[in-house]
Formats: structure tokens, sequence, C-alpha cells
């Protein structure tokens, strides 16, 4: 299924084509019809933050990474981070938060 519009498909060095689940596409439908975007808008939307995300994870990944490397931050066994974790859980359930 191509997802750019044919106005759209001007703007774009080349078009991609996406291969939705029946439901995914059916959601993908309803949205632009009740809002009066195009679908390509909300695919574009999407993939957008979902790479921003995955990039800005990556990153993280990587400065962490050279902070073990080079002995900024050290690494703690998984169950004492496990334990911290479930602390801090119970403290913000504790508190509300």
């Amino acid at each position: 299924m191509n997802f750019l519009d044919n106005d759209s498909a001007e703007s774009y060095a080349s078009d991609m084509e996406v291969e939705l689940k029946p439901e995914t596409e059916a959601k993908l439908d309803r949205l632009a019809s009740e809002t009066g975007r195009s679908r390509s808008d909300f695919v574009e939307a999407a993939l957008e933050g979902y790479l921003d995300e995955l990039l800005q994870l990556r990153q993280t990944l990587d400065r962490r990474y050279d902070e073990l490397i080079t002995g900024r931050a050290k690494a703690i066994p998984s169950d004492e981070a496990f334990a911290r974790l479930m602390a801090r859980n119970a403290a913000s359930a504790s508190t509300g938060a």
C-alpha cells in the first residue's frame, strides 16, 4: 500500500510502501477521515517519533557504555539493580506519585 498521497509524492524523492495489518490500516483510515489529515502525515509523524526515540536511546546507551569503559560509572549486579528499582517503585506507590 502506498501511503504517499499524490499531492505529497512530489515533495519526496521516492515513494515507500508499507505493509500494515488490516486493523492498523483501519485505525489509520479512521484517524485520517476524522481529522482531515492524510494517512501519509500520520505514518510520517509516527515513524519520525519512533526514530527520534530510538536515536535518543542509542545515544544514551553509547554514553553509558563509554562511562563504564572509562570507569566514570560503576556496574552493579542485576539483582542489586532490580532491588533498587523495586524500592523506588514502592516509595513512589506509597507517596502516591
